[in-house]
C-alpha cells in the first residue's frame, strides 16, 4: 500500500510538472471519453445491435452441434454393452468428428480472425475513423498539442470538465454523420446523473447527415 501511495504521489508530481510546462511553452491539452462519443451516434448503436444479434446467432448453431455430440455421447455410452470393439472404435470417432466440427463452427465464428471480428471491423471501424477524422480536424482548429482519452485506461489522476472536448468533437463529426443532438445529450446526462451515460426511455434526436 505505501508503494502504491508513493507510485500516485510520483504520477501526481509527473502530470503537474507536465502540465506546467505545456503551460510555459505555449501548449493545450484536452481529453476525450471515447465510450461517451460512441454511445452518441445512432450508427454506433446499430452497429452493436447487429453485432449482438449475429452472435446470438452463432452461438446459437455452435450450442447446436455441442448438445448433438452430447446426445451422441449418451447414446453410444446406454449402447456399448451391445456393440463390438470395431463399432465402438467407429461410434467414439464419429462423436469426436462430431465435436471438432463444433470446435471448427465456433473458431471459424469468433476466433481472432472470424466472422464476428471481420464484421465489427467492417461496421465499427469506418465509424472510429471518422471520429479520428473530427478529432484531427478540431485539434488542428483549436491548436491542441495532445489530446488524452479517460476511456482507454489511462492513469489520468484528475481532469477538470473545462477541457473535456467529447462533445466538440460530436459536434464536429455532425458534420459527416448523425450524432445525438448536443442539447439532448445534456437532458440525458443531467437525467442519469452520470457522464456518459446516454440512456434514455425517449428516442434522442440527431443532428448531421443522413
Amino acid at each position: 500500500m505505501k508503494n502504491m501511495k508513493s507510485l500516485l504521489l510520483t504520477a501526481a508530481i509527473l502530470c503537474c510538472s507536465c502540465l506546467s510546462f505545456a503551460q510555459i511553452g505555449g501548449q493545450k491539452f484536452a481529453y476525450v471519453d471515447s465510450d461517451y462519443i460512441l454511445n452518441n451516434i445512432p450508427e454506433y448503436g446499430d452497429a452493436q445491435e447487429e453485432l449482438n444479434a449475429l452472435s446470438v446467432k452463432w452461438q446459437n448453431e455452435v450450442k447446436a452441434i455441442y448438445d448433438k455430440v452430447s446426445e451422441m455421447y449418451k447414446k453410444y455410452q446406454t449402447e456399448m454393452v451391445l456393440l463390438s470393439e470395431d463399432q465402438k472404435h467407429a461410434r467414439e470417432q464419429e462423436i469426436v468428428n462430431k465435436e471438432q466440427e463444433a470446435k471448427n463452427l465456433q473458431m471459424q465464428y469468433f476466433g481472432a480472425e472470424g466472422k464476428l471480428y471481420q464484421k465489427r471491423t467492417e461496421l465499427v471501424q469506418p465509424i472510429q475513423e471518422k471520429i479520428y477524422t473530427a478529432l484531427t480536424e478540431l485539434s488542428q482548429t483549436k491548436g491542441y498539442t495532445f489530446v488524452f482519452d479517460v476511456a482507454s485506461g489511462t492513469s489520468i489522476l484528475y481532469a477538470s470538465d473545462r477541457v473535456d472536448i467529447s462533445d466538440d468533437v460530436l459536434d464536429q463529426l455532425g458534420n459527416v454523420m448523425q450524432t445525438v443532438r448536443r442539447e439532448d445529450r445534456r437532458r440525458a446526462n443531467a437525467g442519469s446523473g452520470a457522464s456518459g451515460n446516454t440512456q434514455s426511455t425517449a428516442k434522442p434526436s440527431v443532428r448531421g447527415k443522413n
